[in-house]
């Protein structure tokens, strides 16, 4: 029988807590749709959506 893997991120002191962002973009060579996967601060979800 398979053990499930959980991942937790558990915010300790100090540390932020981490979104996982998904963003989907045009390639510039192909024109075929990439998707940018990045673990970003809380906070600082706008600003990872806003840039191209």
């Amino acid at each position: 029988m398979a053990k499930k893997a959980v991942a937790t991120f558990s915010a300790k002191s100090g540390a932020k807590s981490m979104v996982k962002c998904i963003r989907m973009d045009k390639s510039p060579k192909t024109g075929a749709y990439v998707f940018n996967e990045q673990l970003v601060e809380a906070d600082k979800v706008k600003d990872f959506f806003a840039k191209k």
